[in-house]
């Protein structure tokens, strides 16, 4: 009976120095910033001016390279020179440097990947720790927007927060109740917002 009970315990210890490791394994991986992970989830995402490419050209290290976009839309690359990339997705950026490059190479497998969102950008200004221009993430919220801004001065007045937008050439003003949104009350005040939104909290 004794014998048994010691390979029991054996076992049972044994068992959990390896679900010990796994775990210490699955916290030690790298987590993508949030930003990068965003964007690689919406494969409809239009890359604009002043975004960063990673261009990646399989066996040709010289071509691949992480490049800006500049303000007039286009990108330099070795060989092809300017290539237009504002308005494009990534995978219609791709097929085009893929084009480009059948000149040159044979069978050209190219990836683009936008690794820093700077042409989409909300504002938050007024009672918070960091007030500043903000990358604008696929679906962001009036919430997450202000959790990037790291909450509120102690002057805030949390419940007369608005979010002014450029609809037409006129300015709409649309109210954000924070107090009551957190609760889980009022959910349609936390809209999604779009390029150039700013984000007052008085």
């Amino acid at each position: 009976m004794k014998a048994l009970l010691s390979i029991g315990l054996g076992a049972w210890l044994a068992a959990g120095s390896v679900a010990a490791q796994d775990a210490s394994k699955s916290a030690s991986k790298p987590v993508p910033p949030a930003s990068q992970a965003a964007v690689a989830a919406d494969a409809s995402y239009k890359i604009g001016p002043q975004d960063v490419l990673r261009i990646d050209v399989w066996k040709e290290n010289e071509i691949s390279r992480s490049v800006p976009v500049r303000p007039d839309g286009k990108i330099s690359l070795p060989l092809l020179n300017d290539v237009q990339a504002a308005g494009l997705t990534a995978m219609e950026l791709a097929n085009n440097i893929s084009e480009g490059l059948k000149k040159f190479i044979t069978n050209p497998q190219v990836t683009v990947s936008v690794t820093d969102i700077n042409s989409r950008r909300v504002y938050v200004t007024g009672e918070v720790t960091r007030p500043g221009a903000y990358p604008l993430l696929p679906n962001m919220t009036v919430l997450q927007a202000l959790t990037s801004a790291s909450g509120f001065t102690q002057f805030a007045r949390t419940k007369k927060i608005y979010v002014l937008r450029n609809e037409g050439g006129k300015q709409a003003k649309y109210p954000f109740n924070y107090n009551e949104v957190v609760k889980g009350k009022m959910p349609e005040e936390n809209i999604m917002l779009q390029s150039g939104d700013t984000i007052v909290v008085p």
